[in-house]
């Protein structure tokens, strides 16, 4: 029982090492190639994580070779633009200039219905609001809207708003995150200071953000 165990903890950890080899993706943003390797890497490790006679080796190696083989796919496909058009396609435009391309509908084997679905999920309810509609590599829709239906922006109405940067959460339940002070280009001293200004240990904070511009907010925690 315990030998189980363990086997399947160093599984774990190694299939979660695999994964961050192979990069961030979400599954739904997945390549074809990256989806079909995440699923033959689970199944690979699932085999002697289930069957202790199995060596651990034989989930190991296999999933050593997806790998490689993901990766060296993945450089290839930064330097050949016909094998990444092989290996995952190439977007499709199904509305163009607001006409619905049916030929390119049945291409993809994609019903109006499909089409609807994932338009509502990007708050389009017509597609006489679509200018553009183009199905990308991973499934996914990207939408351009009639000029009449896009949103209007400060731009546009030639209103200048001060530049806040980017704010981060810097404090998390007591814990100062780092890489967060980076992203905002802050650092600790200027958490410090307002810790200082504000009266407030860091061990009292549950949540603190921060932009670029100094701007924060503190919430501390609930005793």
């Amino acid at each position: 029982m315990i030998i189980s165990i363990i086997r399947t903890l160093l599984l774990y950890a190694f299939v979660i090492l695999a994964i961050r080899l192979m990069g961030k993706r979400q599954i739904s943003d997945m390549q074809p190639s990256e989806l079909v390797v995440t699923l033959i890497v689970s199944d690979i490790a699932a085999i002697p994580m289930s069957n202790t006679s199995q060596p651990l080796l034989s989930g190991i190696i296999p999933v050593l070779v997806l790998i490689a083989c993901e990766i060296i796919a993945s450089i290839i496909m930064l330097k050949s633009r016909k094998f990444r058009g092989l290996i995952c396609g190439s977007p499709i435009t199904v509305i163009e200039d607001g006409k619905l391309m049916q030929n390119e509908m049945k291409r993809l084997r994609m019903s109006t219905e499909d089409l609807c679905i994932q338009l509502r999920q990007q708050d389009i309810f017509s597609l006489d609001e679509v200018q553009y509609c183009i199905v990308e590599t991973n499934g996914k829709i990207s939408v351009l809207q009639k000029p009449e239906k896009r949103t209007v922006t400060l731009e546009n109405l030639d209103i200048k708003v001060p530049d806040t940067k980017l704010e981060t959460v810097v404090i998390s339940d007591g814990q100062l995150l780092q890489n967060s002070l980076r992203l905002c280009k802050n650092s600790k001293e200027t958490v410090d200071k307002i810790l200082y200004k504000e009266n407030v240990a860091i061990d009292d904070i549950f949540i603190m953000t921060l932009d670029g511009a100094g701007n924060y907010k503190i919430i501390t925690k609930e005793i």
